[in-house]
This record gives structure tokens, C-alpha cells and sequence, in this order.
């Protein structure tokens, strides 16, 4: 007799997958290997995760009548992005189980209800206040000593919706240059280096977390990850348990990035909680070649209701984003014995935009 939950998938199944870029391509790749089928809704005809699919739906994340259609042929229905509607969310939950669930998608959505969200459960963030307003933008700022980060509240991404300010003159508009919308001034933090963490939770509440991988940034764009980061083995656990904190009060169920900042204090290390995204994470792309069980295995695992594998590594390895023409070195990076080529399949390419990654894998130093 077999011990599977009724509420979990079997083979055979199909997973419903809302957006399809890079990452929906890099999951349906995984559910296929695992015996599911996928269907990818998106609006984009030319989506990369189109090619790799069993069936798609082009249509607009608003078009209600799309999604039933779209619900009534998945078992299961994730994303591959933080930023869908949150009444697409409402309309497919309706209709079939969403994982990670609305909740996820609401807290993540909102810069100003992720920092409430974390603070309220213990977790360590930068301080923080709500800006509505010149006026408020100006009394945040005389409590943050006139420096800070001005974001939008909601749809930053790669650095996009947010203006540093770090005088008066920076501050003078700031608030117009940024569109007059709902923000948040996050406080100026001196760190040392970004780091994250991708942890896996199962419908089951089983946590399993990566280890901790050091991130370098280029035009606000991931470039790098690098694995294992150069932090201290009590700091590495901390933040493996800070990401599995974050994934048991959010109820969630899935692969989630949590992204930190590693400050030095009198020599001692301290971490601050950055942002979280509910889907799998470009800082976890090295684990498709350092890991016995990918990012994105671990992903469609855990919402399929099945056991999570590993997520033991097995190399020392660096992750490099192909942003724009990096692509074009394909070539050579396959010459390379000790690198692993991932192309995402794009066929436009353009300056900033991430056409691929490659994971250098080296044996793990004793």
C-alpha cells in the first residue's frame, strides 16, 4: 500500500506554470524529468518556457476565462515571477491548489508588508518607514540621519524602483523622480557582502535549506554567485535557519530566495534580511550542477506533495549570469572541462537582459 497523501501529485499529473521565462523553462524541464507534465500560461508568445511544454496558454494574467480554462487542466499551479496579479492568484485558487499559496504572493508583492512581515516574526532587517509623501520622505530621512534607499513599494526588480540617497541634494525630488507612488525609505547599511539563501518546504512542513551562496552584482544584475561564501560556519548556519523561520511562518510551500546582507561589527558578523522571493531564485541556479537535487526538482517536489530531496552539495562552484552578449562566448565556455552551459533559448538578445548562466563546478576544498 503505498504512504502517498492523497492531496499529492502523481506521475502522469500536470503542473499549471504562471509565467514563462527562464525560470517556468527551468521548471518544466524538471517536471518533465520527474515524470509530469506542464502547462505554461503567459502572455508573451515568445516565451522561452514555451519550447519545453506539453501545452500553453497565451493570454493576459486578467483574462478570468483563460485562467479557468488554463485551471481546469493542471492538477497543481505555481509561478516563475513574485509580480502576478493578486487576483490572478485569487481566481486560480479558487479553482485549484496554488503553491506556494496567495499569502506568499501578497506579503512579497509589497516592499513596505515584506519588512513588516519579517520584523514581526523576529527576523533582522534594516530599519524602516513608510513614504507617502515629500513630508514623510523627509521626516524618514531625519530619523535615518538624511541617508537611505528609496523604494517603490511594489514591481522593483534588478534595481529598478529605488534612488540611493545619501545628501540633501539627492533627497530634493526624489520622491516625484520616483513617480509619486507608494514607498518605502529602507536605512543605508554599510555591509560587508550579499548573500542568500534558497530553502525548499513540503506541503509536510519539512525545511531544507542550501548552503549559503555569495552574490555579486553588476548594473544592479546579478553576475555572480559564488559557493561556499566566504562567511563563518556559525553565520552560515544562522542563515540557513533565518531562511527556514521565514518559510514556516509564511505557511509556504515551494523553493523560496532569501537574500541577506553579511555585516562586520567590532569583528564579528551579523546578518540583515534584505528581501525574499517566493519562486525559485537566480542565486540558486548553481544548484542544478553542484546538487544532487536541483533548486527546481526541489521546487516541483515540494508542491507536488512528494518527499524533498537533498540538499546536500557536492562541488564548490560558481554561478555566471550570460547578461546580453555574454552569450556569445557559448563557444568557448563549452571548451571549458570544468564549466556547465545553461541557455535559456531567447531569441532576441539585448543589453542587460539574461540570456543563460554557466555553473564552474570545482571539487570541495577539505
Amino acid at each position: 500500500m503505498s504512504s502517498m497523501p492523497d492531496y499529492a501529485m502523481k506521475p502522469g499529473d500536470t503542473v499549471g506554470i504562471l509565467g514563462g521565462g527562464q525560470l517556468g523553462r527551468m521548471l518544466a524541464l524538471a517536471a518533465a524529468r520527474l515524470g509530469l507534465n506542464v502547462h505554461v500560461f503567459c502572455p508573451d508568445p515568445a516565451s522561452p518556457a514555451f519550447d519545453v511544454a506539453a501545452k500553453t496558454i497565451v493570454a493576459a494574467y486578467e483574462d478570468e476565462a483563460a485562467l479557468a480554462a488554463f485551471a481546469q487542466t493542471a492538477d497543481v499551479i505555481t509561478y516563475e515571477f513574485e509580480n502576478v496579479p493578486a487576483r490572478t492568484a485569487e481566481v486560480l485558487a479558487a479553482l485549484r491548489p496554488v503553491r506556494p499559496g496567495p499569502y506568499a504572493l501578497n506579503v512579497s508583492q509589497d516592499r513596505l508588508t515584506e519588512k513588516t512581515f519579517l520584523a514581526g516574526a523576529g527576523i533582522p532587517v534594516a530599519p524602516f518607514r513608510a513614504v507617502d509623501s515629500t513630508a514623510d520622505l523627509d521626516e524618514a530621512l531625519a530619523e535615518f540621519g538624511g541617508r537611505g534607499v528609496l523604494k517603490t513599494r511594489r514591481f522593483g526588480y534588478d534595481g529598478k524602483g529605488q534612488l540611493m540617497i545619501r545628501s540633501r541634494a539627492d533627497a530634493d525630488g526624489a520622491y516625484e523622480r520616483l513617480g509619486s507612488v507608494p514607498a518605502i525609505l529602507e536605512g543605508l547599511i554599510s555591509f560587508e557582502r550579499e548573500v542568500s539563501v534558497i530553502v525548499a518546504r513540503g506541503l509536510d512542513g519539512m525545511a531544507r535549506a542550501y548552503d549559503v551562496a555569495e552574490n555579486r552584482h553588476e548594473h544592479h544584475i546579478l553576475k555572480t554567485s559564488t559557493v561556499p561564501a566566504a562567511i563563518g560556519g556559525r553565520t552560515a548556519a544562522e542563515a540557513r535557519q533565518i531562511a527556514e523561520t521565514i518559510a514556516e511562518k509564511l505557511g509556504y510551500v515551494g523553493v523560496m530566495g532569501v537574500e541577506m546582507f553579511l555585516l562586520r561589527e567590532a569583528g564579528a558578523e551579523r546578518l540583515l534580511v534584505n528581501e525574499i522571493a517566493p519562486r525559485v531564485h537566480n542565486s540558486g541556479h548553481w544548484t542544478e550542477d553542484a546538487c544532487l537535487v536541483s533548486q527546481f526538482e526541489q521546487h516541483i517536489r515540494a508542491i507536488a506533495g512528494w518527499p524533498l530531496g537533498s540538499a546536500e552539495r557536492h562541488f564548490d562552484v560558481e554561478m555566471e549570469n550570460l547578461i546580453g552578449f555574454d552569450a556569445d562566448r557559448w563557444h568557448e565556455i563549452l571548451a571549458d572541462p570544468g564549466a556547465r552551459l545553461h541557455l535559456y533559448g531567447k531569441a532576441e538578445t539585448r543589453p542587460g537582459r539574461k540570456m543563460g548562466h554557466v555553473n564552474r563546478v570545482r571539487p570541495i576544498k577539505p
